[in-house]
């Protein structure tokens, strides 16, 4: 099948998905599991199941081919986040072990799945190496940067370096910010999110200098989010194709903001499968094909 992707804009083809039916699995094991997770509170099982549909049937009508992830042994409440586990290049999947330890096993489940759709493995990042889905931009030039904080290191970002040098023109390392601590999750994704090839929505309270001054180098239109909305995701958005998008609904102001620069926005109440494990659509999607 075909398989590729080397920006975060172009249309999306095929995507990987987790339905809360297969990563919650009950309000039990939701109750069992959510504050080892991290979770802002218990998610409501019955809720985020609801709140998915809507989800998924967005996705269904703007993108042709939406998979979606088996129940297995090795998931957990995070791997609903299907984004994290593993990167899709040009030359195949590289399969992420990530920062949050709960988490480590995900790729194995995830590897199994997409090489039985014949998306070949170009590489897998070993200990000590560690990185994360959400700490790698694709950006419009051929340059891929990677967020290095607590979820992802160097070493993770020097292997993701020798694994897809032949497909990126340049590597880019960005520092992050504390933040609020090693136990919340900050990923460099969680700053930006490209809506079109020049247009992305931005947090600048968090964002480092060098990763700014890249931006205005590469002439990217910011549109600043504020620190309210970016505690609601307003900067996690999933671009569906240039000029087409996917929020959350709690952003209102960054809604209306994309919509005066033509974009056009749907929407999701994500109160359950994205407030509670702070994971907005992009996170709750795995790019496998994108123009």
């Amino acid at each position: 099948m075909e398989y590729g992707c080397k920006n975060m804009v172009g249309r999306l083809r095929s995507v990987v998905i987790k339905k809360p039916s297969e990563a919650f699995v009950s309000q039990a094991f939701i109750h069992q599991n959510y504050k080892n997770f991290n979770y802002l509170n218990e998610v409501d099982f019955e809720k985020s199941e609801r709140e998915y549909s809507v989800f998924e049937q967005i996705l269904r009508e703007n993108v042709e081919n939406v998979f979606t992830l088996p129940r297995d042994t090795l998931g957990s409440l995070d791997s609903i986040y299907t984004h994290d586990c593993v990167k899709i290049t040009p030359k195949g999947a590289v399969y992420l072990p990530m920062g949050k330890a709960l988490r480590s096993s995900e790729k194995i489940a995830m590897k199994t799945f997409l090489e039985n759709l014949g998306i070949p493995t170009l590489g897998e990042i070993t200990a000590p190496g560690k990185i994360e889905g959400g700490d790698i931009i694709y950006m419009d030039d051929g340059s891929v940067c990677v967020g290095i904080g607590f979820r992802t290191n160097m070493e993770g970002f020097r292997q993701f370096q020798e694994l897809t040098k032949s497909s990126f023109k340049r590597h880019i390392p960005i520092p992050l910010p504390i933040g609020l601590g090693q136990d919340e999750c900050l990923h460099l994704m969680s700053l930006l999110s490209f809506v079109d090839h020049k247009t992305a929505v931005v947090f600048y309270e968090y964002m480092p200098v060098i990763f700014k001054e890249l931006l205005d180098e590469m002439n990217i239109k910011q549109i600043p989010c504020s620190k309210e909305e970016y505690e609601l995701l307003g900067t996690n958005i999933l671009c569906l194709e240039p000029k087409k998008c996917l929020l959350i609904d709690k952003a209102i102001k960054i809604k209306n903001a994309l919509e005066q620069e033509g974009i056009e926005v749907f929407t999701y109440k994500g109160d359950e499968i994205s407030i509670q494990g702070t994971g907005g659509p992009t996170c709750l999607t795995c790019p496998i094909w994108r123009d």
